[in-house]
């Protein structure tokens, strides 16, 4: 069973940037999906991005467009969530997730269900 495990995070100014990495414990990364979720206290987990096995797509939800970017490097084996313009409103526990299957769109990859394979989470959190 591959593990997923995150790091980065911490404590952000409004406005600042983090950097968010998910590595796999063995495997190769290239054959999952991976996105990332988060979870604020109270609040049901919700989809941040997600990116294709190739990492030609990606998917942003409405919210973070334009501020997080999801990149992968399969050289590396690494999926990483580069977030600016933080805002309080995004703190949260992020968590990567992954599973075997190909992407098939927008409404597949931000449901929980398909996601398999999650990372220990890690706190992101913003001043104001």
């Amino acid at each position: 069973q591959v593990q997923l495990v995150q790091s980065g995070g911490g404590l952000v100014q409004a406005g600042g940037s983090l950097r968010l990495s998910c590595a796999p414990s063995r495997e190769a990364f290239d054959r999952y999906t991976v996105a990332w979720f988060r979870q604020i206290p109270g609040k049901e987990r919700e989809f941040v991005a997600a990116i294709s096995r190739s990492g030609i797509r990606t998917y942003y939800e409405h919210f973070v467009k334009g501020r997080f970017t999801i990149s992968r490097d399969n050289a590396k084996n690494t999926v990483d969530l580069e977030m600016k313009w933080l805002q309080p409103e995004d703190a949260a526990v992020y968590y990567c997730a992954a599973h075997l299957r190909a992407d098939y769109g927008w409404g597949d990859v931000r449901r929980m269900e398909p996601y398999d394979h999650w990372g220990q989470g890690t706190q992101v959190t913003v001043s104001a």
